[in-house]
């Protein structure tokens, strides 16, 4: 008997195919190849168990299916619908039409280290230098790639060989699983952890440099809080310290609030802790402060210098782009025009309009919506991104419901066109307006109309009255695990 895996087309068979042929001149040999080896593959496995072998054009059209089921090779954009306005797993800060403009004209060839008057070469930095001085009051600042880099190379750069002091309740793990006790290992120091979980005092910092430390390390808790039996020293107590044993004293901000403001009031201000003595201050560029990631090193003259020289710096440094992007982010505060950038344009968006906006979105919808259930809810957004934990925003949304389980219109929304991440709260889709931009609404309507029409008549059920959700439903501490509609992003 011969063998049956003979049937089995040859692959030099199904390159001539005019099918793939074609495919190949859109999708590039090498993907097609590997699909079609992968079919034949398979069918010769069946093929040996008895299943008889598909026609040449039916094995193609299995090749091709496979080639476009592949994930997309490139960023999706998406409607931010879950109420946390710095979405980490979304991209953190939305950037500003003046930022998208610098860093679009950046993509050619830009003055990136040269001077033009005197054609020798520039600073990398000058376009953000001067710039951060003068918001920040510090002596010089420098830009990495991201907040973690700017402490590991504050710390490389700054913490001598005694190592640095931290307290124990600052031992603080920040997202994907960073531990600042690693962050400091992998900056080639070592940690001197003092104090107490809930209290640490001076006392324990002048022991720590006394027997040896050579640098202090205060760390913002962004994305938790402590209460009750706590106590901390303020920037301006260690900054006398870390002067009088000649020590820097190293401030992590986290978020990067650049401008004091009543929504993130827990949150540090950059110049208020150079102000208050800090030897150098890192902190983010994609959260608070509203911009492209980057992690910021800025304060003392002579200390900024000597992480700019340190050699680790070449490695984290940023590209033209984010430079770009960065510098026309921070020209929107030098005009007191905070409200151009995203964050804080969805920040401070009132109330009423955004019930008006929902009001009109349930509108649109329920024309194309049949008998689902679509309402104008009440709900509370979050700033988001490791910044003021527990603190909310008053927001307003849409719910829906249909007779199909939440998870499964939400990640029909998800993977729609355009594409919409909302949340879930009591059993309910809840499209967050506070973290949606007025300009994407009719994307919003036309993304949840085309979802709800492709249901069928009878996944369009009626929902008991549950009353008006007001809070967030199932919740996580962070969102780096699981579907980002059941998950708070902290971080």
């Amino acid at each position: 008997m011969s063998d049956p895996r003979r049937a089995v087309p040859a692959l030099g068979r199904l390159v001539t195919h005019p099918a793939v042929v074609a495919a190949v001149a859109e999708h590039g040999r090498a993907p097609v190849m590997a699909a079609l080896r992968g079919v034949l593959e398979h069918a010769r496995t069946a093929a040996a168990s008895g299943t008889p072998v598909e026609g040449e054009d039916v094995l193609v059209a299995h090749a091709l299916a496979a080639i476009e089921d592949r994930p997309t090779p490139q960023l999706t954009p998406v409607i931010n619908a879950t109420g946390v306005l710095l979405h980490t797993n979304l991209g953190r800060a939305p950037l500003s039409v003046d930022a998208v403009a610098a860093l679009t004209a950046a993509a050619g060839t830009v003055d990136l280290e040269v001077d033009l008057d005197s054609g020798q070469r520039g600073g990398r930095d000058t376009p953000i230098r001067d710039t951060l001085v003068r918001l920040t009051g510090a002596g010089s600042a420098f830009a990495v790639n991201n907040g973690a880099a700017a402490l590991v190379l504050a710390l490389s750069a700054l913490a001598g060989p005694g190592g640095v002091a931290v307290s124990r309740g600052e031992l603080v793990e920040i997202g994907g699983s960073f531990r600042i006790p690693d962050m400091v290992r992998s900056a080639g120091t070592q940690l001197v952890d003092v104090g107490t979980t809930n209290r640490t005092h001076i006392a324990d910092y002048r022991a720590a440099l006394a027997a040896g430390a050579s640098a202090i390390l205060r760390v913002h808790p962004s994305n938790f809080r402590m209460e009750g039996f706590v106590h901390r020293p303020t920037t301006a107590e260690l900054a006398e310290v870390a002067a009088a044993a000649g020590v820097p004293l190293i401030d992590d901000l986290g978020s990067g609030l650049l401008r004091a403001h009543p929504t993130a009031a827990d949150e540090p201000v950059v110049a208020e802790a150079i102000a208050a003595g800090a030897s150098v201050v890192v902190f983010s560029g994609d959260k608070l402060l509203g911009g492209p990631q980057a992690g910021i090193i800025a304060g003392d003259a002579e200390l900024v210098e000597r992480c700019r020289r340190a050699p680790l710096a070449r490695a984290l440094r940023l590209d033209k782009l984010r430079l770009a992007a960065l510098a026309a982010t921070l020209t929107a505060y030098e005009r007191d025009a905070r409200t151009e950038l995203p964050v804080w344009a969805m920040a401070e968006a009132d109330v009423a309009v955004l019930r008006r906006r929902a009001e009109a979105v349930v509108a649109g919808c329920s024309a194309r919506g049949g008998d689902a259930d679509i309402e104008v809810v009440a709900l509370d957004a979050v700033l988001g991104g490791g910044s003021t934990p527990g603190a909310t925003l008053p927001s307003v949304g849409v719910a829906l419901a249909v007779g199909t389980a939440a998870d499964e219109l939400a990640r029909a929304l998800r993977t729609g066109t355009p594409s919409v991440v909302p949340r879930i709260v009591e059993e309910r889709v809840v499209l967050d307006l506070r973290s949606v931009p007025p300009a994407a609404d009719a994307q919003l309507i036309t993304a949840v109309g085309a979802v709800l029409e492709a249901l069928p008549p009878a996944d369009r059920g009626q929902l008991t009255d549950r009353g008006e959700p007001s809070g967030h439903g199932d919740t996580a501490p962070t969102c780096h695990e699981g579907d980002p509609a059941r998950a708070r992003d902290s971080v």
